[in-house]
């Protein structure tokens, strides 16, 4: 196999073994000086294949490399471990995401059939819940309708003043009635925004249950 050397002169494993071979030499020259021999650093190198198959070797992680798995290798030329690249991880990450959702499809199913008896059963609190949230945007559009009714008056009362006003002498607009206008927009603006969360909101929980109908039908078996 060839490999790309990264970094000129010898190569690592050539070093490593000069320095097992210079070994014996330096013992003895420490029995005689009677002086201790320093451990020798453990060696490294790094060894991959890039996007395009071409294999790769170096003291550092080649850069062709850096998104593909890169082997750890000792002074020996054994692999010690792998340092997983992007796709790697992408694909650890997809694998556990695909666990997650089944455990979570699981403990559905187990809150599923230990909730309803019945299909009935299920049907029976969506009307309930989806009743509430029809009550409430009955109510938010009744608040709706009266802030247009008063909108419109306060159009219709503004018109005497400048500067809605053509006439000369008309007076200022009072800072009561600008107030109220202010407030009645915003009152609109809060109501119409709530009606269509609720809107939202149900038909959430319709397609919930619709699904969770589906589901207890396919787990009891019913047709």
């Amino acid at each position: 196999m060839r490999y790309e050397l990264q970094r000129p002169g010898l190569s690592l494993f050539a070093a490593a073994l000069i320095v097992a071979a210079a070994a014996p030499v330096a013992d003895a020259a420490s029995r005689k000086t009677g002086a201790s021999r320093p451990p020798l650093a453990t060696e490294t190198a790094f060894r991959c294949r890039d996007a395009e198959g071409r294999a790769h070797l170096a003291q550092s992680i080649p850069e062709p490399c850096l998104e593909q798995d890169v082997e750890v290798l000792d002074a020996s030329g054994r692999v010690v471990r792998v340092i997983p690249g992007r796709q790697a991880l992408e694909r650890a990450a997809e694998q556990q995401a695909s666990e997650e959702a089944a455990k979570r499809a699981a403990q559905r199913d187990k809150v599923l059939l230990a909730t309803y008896l019945s299909v009935a059963d299920i049907e029976r609190l969506r009307d309930q819940r989806i009743g509430l949230l029809e009550q409430q945007s009955h109510v938010t559009r009744q608040y709706i309708a009266n802030l247009r009714e008063r909108e419109a008056r306060l159009m219709t009362d503004v018109q005497r003043f400048r500067p809605y006003s053509d006439k000369p002498r008309a007076p200022p607009l009072p800072d009561h009635v600008a107030e109220d206008i202010v407030n009645t927009v915003n009152g609109l603006q809060v109501y119409e925004q709530q009606l269509a969360k609720n809107t939202v909101e149900r038909d959430r929980l319709r397609e919930d249950f619709d699904s969770d109908i589906t589901r207890f039908k396919e787990l009891q078996g019913i047709r």
